[in-house]
């Protein structure tokens, strides 16, 4: 069939709230099957041998932090942590952009659909979400919440999102760095993404607007983390940065995933922000990954991959696009999934870290201001070849483990966290799942059953009946025994041929985590500089 022919036939579903006036056409909520289909039609994409929908990003394959801004007004003023992550855009510009894009949208077809971000009822966004490609919207389909027939029928949104890909911006006219950007104007709710089709600047936009209401106007605590449920209804977090295994260690078959990347902790829950997962799929197979290998079938989308020659089986080796290829789909592709996606009090909570220097034990318990320490920390390392000129272990510092989605100060959140931590009597570990027996190049990666068997201990309560060491420059409690974990492995100095070797690089790591933390000290307080290590 004709593309023209088909979206003529497609039915056209009534507008219950306005958009931006058009002569195009404007397909409200539409199935994911009526998605897909003018999708294919308009060649915004090709199916795959899943029934998964194959799509190309273009020129940006991630998101573009130096070009996220934030309008500066009279609410923000005072209140955003300004800076290179939260950069500063003119309200008179921002008016200026907004209606040439307004101008731009006057004779395009428009994907509009209806969502919440927020499991939690009481503390949920509604969004409307304007799409000028029909895969963009079946991305939000599948990542953020769909409301049911009831809550369509009375709804309202809180925020709108307008995301025009083709529409580039003049930086010397619009104010903008380059052409693509993406702008949050908390006052008039609205999020404005042009001249970048990477459909993850929709989702990150809208968690960091939540960052910036939950924790003021609710006291909730919004968290870069995934999170899982155990049989006995016992909740578990985990945070790292990418690289760290929080994918791979909070999809746990035998716990329910209540979400892997974003959620809120509120006064008696945690609960999922998304209706989704936007999981990484380089290198993917079914033994390694079989929930999000699962998941990939019809309504899925796959981003940046490209078919094995001759087949349409997606090549998840193939890395000539770009290694952040990802799969977007609904929870509830997830045999395992919680749904609603939310859980109890957290019992234990996991900082994740890929240590290349090999100094942090492979598991340990840290205290209050430890753990506040940590969090505005958000360590990791990064090794040789994964970025242009990377050539040995690079120190990485995100806090909070999401730095580019805070537009509050670190501390803020870390108070927040701590005084959670302490209320409900949380155990909080730290999980080094990086180099053991020396730095990356000497060493080698810690085993990923040694992790798993040491998470497990954790979280059934295994390692509260063992002794403990304090680390002598950390000051973090190591475990000495650890079921199905051999006890040298357990102290990282005693895997190293020479012990002094060891304390030469643990310093060097110390002085890193405290030159770092230089920026935060006038905000941090008394508790959380406790939690420093010791030099």
């Amino acid at each position: 069939m004709h593309p023209s022919t088909f979206q003529e036939n497609l039915e056209i579903l009534p507008i219950p709230h306005p958009v931006p006036n058009t002569n195009g056409r404007i397909f409200w909520n539409l199935e994911t099957a009526e998605l897909v289909e003018l999708a294919i039609a308009n060649g915004e994409g090709r199916l795959t041998d899943s029934g998964a929908l194959m799509v190309e990003t273009g020129e940006f394959t991630g998101r573009s932090p130096k070009d996220r801004f934030i309008v500066m007004e009279e609410s923000t003023r005072d209140t955003v942590w300004w800076g290179d992550i939260n950069i500063p855009f003119a309200e008179e510009k921002f008016d200026k952009l907004y209606g040439k894009i307004l101008k731009y949208l006057a004779d395009k077809d428009l994907y509009v659909r209806d969502v919440f971000a927020g499991a939690n009822i009481d503390y949920r966004l509604s969004i409307k979400v304007i799409n000028t490609l029909a895969w963009h919207n079946l991305f939000s389909a599948n990542l953020f919440i769909q409301p049911d027939k009831e809550e369509l029928a009375k709804f309202k949104a809180d925020f709108t999102i307008i995301c025009v890909p083709d529409f580039k911006a003049i930086p010397g006219e619009d104010g903008t760095r380059q052409e693509n950007f993406a702008i949050i104007h908390l006052s008039k709710k609205i999020l404005l993404i042009g001249g970048t089709a990477y459909a993850g600047e929709m989702k990150k936009g809208i968690f960091s607007v939540l960052n910036y209401l939950l924790p003021i106007k609710h006291g909730v605590l919004p968290m870069h983390c995934s999170a899982n449920l155990g049989k006995h209804g016992d909740a578990a977090i985990f945070f790292g940065l990418s690289g760290t295994g929080k994918t791979t260690l909070s999809a746990d078959p035998n716990r329910g995933l209540i979400g892997d990347d974003e959620h809120g902790w509120d006064e008696n829950s945690i609960f999922n922000f998304e209706g989704g997962c936007y999981a990484k799929v380089i290198d993917l197979s079914r033994e390694k990954e079989p929930e999000i290998w699962d998941a990939i079938r019809f309504g899925s989308i796959v981003e940046n991959t490209k078919f094995i020659p001759k087949t349409r089986k997606v090549d998840f080796q193939e890395k000539t696009i770009t290694e952040n290829t990802r799969a977007a789909y609904s929870l509830r592709h997830i045999a395992n999934a919680v749904l609603p996606s939310i859980g109890p009090i957290p019992k234990n909570i996991f900082f994740l870290t890929a240590d290349a220097f090999g100094v942090l034990p492979p598991i340990s318990k840290l205290n209050k201001s430890q753990a506040m320490y940590h969090f505005v920390s958000g360590y990791t390392a990064k090794v040789a070849g994964t970025e242009m000129g990377v050539t040995e272990p690079k120190t990485t510092f995100s806090a909070c483990f999401g730095a580019a989605f805070l537009p509050l100060h670190p501390t803020t959140y870390a108070k927040l966290f701590g005084e959670k931590m302490e209320r409900h009597h949380v155990n909080v570990w730290l999980v080094n799942t990086g180099w053991t027996g020396g730095p990356f190049g000497i060493g080698s990666r810690m085993k990923l059953a040694y992790t798993r068997a040491m998470i497990t201990a954790a979280l059934e309560g295994k390692l509260d009946r063992v002794d403990y060491l304090t680390h002598e420059i950390f000051g973090v409690l190591v475990p000495q025994d650890c079921p199905s974990v051999p006890r040298e492995i357990l102290n990282p100095k005693s895997t190293w041929q020479d012990p002094q070797a060891y304390e030469l690089k643990a310093k060097e790591l110390a002085y890193g985590f405290i030159q770092n933390f230089e920026k935060y000290e006038d905000f941090a307080g008394e508790t959380i500089m406790a939690g420093a290590p010791r030099l």
